[in-house]
């Protein structure tokens, strides 16, 4: 019997479309998905749709199981969560999470996904791949009981981050954004808020993510006499002025990258990045990061709304796509 399944695809430039698509039967080191839901980065994936990737980045910026090359066409995404209905009888039956794009059903390797865990609803699972991010940065970032933290950059892994550092003893997380709506996010964090103008100083330690030259001024503007600013954001080919002169050494102020794509030297040796994947889906048991899941739609609406997405009249931190039964 032969396999089909429908997938979105960035045909053109701002133009998105539904195919058709034959799959494999799965071979006995493979399992087949049928999607449940998967996620929008906004951020990231509009950046995408838009056709905004510069070229020297093609390589750098392609997703696991992405088809098609960038500009287009091209099938793109990495937040999926599904069933398995095909594969070996211990993953059969089970949620899991996959770095796949959007499609109805898929098969990969069985290496390629992480069971999630009972206590975390498949609908917030979408944000393994944003909050594994986020563990990577405070592997990074090493905080300590009582720092005090700003997090610059209300998107998604700015509020990743700041919903693990709301959970850690004694420290006091203030979320810094320019749009007052990300407050409401805050509070559901159980983090401040403040816009950049109000923002307080005297940081121990500053988590950057707004992907901003002004947002990593700030961040510098922020920390207390030797602090630390953990630089989360990614400018593609943009170059970025930095005050490097002025008191970055008199203040013994560090600025250091945090890169997803290796797991920390700081980490626990022998963590893996499948261990770091399996950590992130255990902290989404909290109900808090559903704050993070700012719409939805269906499948079957997906062209259109990743249009208005990447316009901004939709506005978003993880766009939720729901998958009828096929």
């Amino acid at each position: 019997m032969e396999l089909t399944a429908r997938a979105f695809w960035l045909a053109s430039p701002g133009r998105g479309e539904l195919r058709d698509v034959t799959l494999d039967a799965p071979a006995e080191d493979e399992v087949l998905i049928r999607t449940l839901y998967s996620g929008v980065s906004r951020g990231t994936e509009t950046l995408v749709f838009r056709g905004g990737v510069p070229e020297n980045q093609h390589a750098s910026m392609r997703a696991p199981f992405q088809d098609g090359d960038f500009p287009a066409p091209v099938k793109y995404g990495y937040l999926n969560v599904g069933l398995v209905e095909q594969g070996p009888a211990h993953l059969l039956g089970r949620t899991v999470f996959c770095l796949y794009p959007h499609q109805t059903r898929y098969v990969v390797p069985v290496s390629a996904v992480t069971v999630v865990p009972e206590s975390v609803p498949a609908s917030r699972a979408i944000l393994a791949g944003t909050v594994e991010t986020a563990v990577n940065a405070l592997w990074d970032a090493a905080p300590l009981v009582g720092d005090r933290i700003a997090v610059v950059g209300g998107g998604m892994v700015g509020c990743s981050v700041a919903a693990l550092l709301a959970r850690f003893p004694g420290v006091r997380v203030q979320l810094v954004d320019a749009d007052p709506a990300r407050g409401a996010v805050a509070r559901a964090l159980g983090v401040d808020f403040a816009l950049p103008e109000d923002a307080e100083g005297g940081r121990d330690l500053v988590v950057h993510a707004s992907a901003t030259e002004a947002g990593l001024n700030l961040a510098l503007g922020l920390l207390a006499h030797e602090g630390t600013v953990i630089e989360l954001s990614w400018y593609g080919d943009r170059r970025v002025a930095l005050p490097l002169g002025e008191a970055f050494h008199s203040r013994r102020l560090t600025l250091r990258s945090s890169q997803v794509g290796s797991v920390s030297p700081s980490a626990r040796a022998g963590r893996t990045y499948a261990d770091r994947l399996a950590l992130a889906l255990e902290l989404l048991a909290e109900p808090a990061f559903d704050a993070l899941i700012t719409g939805e739609c269906s499948f079957g609406e997906l062209p259109g709304v990743m249009g208005k997405l990447a316009s901004g009249s939709i506005p978003a931190l993880c766009h939720r796509v729901r998958y009828e039964e096929v």
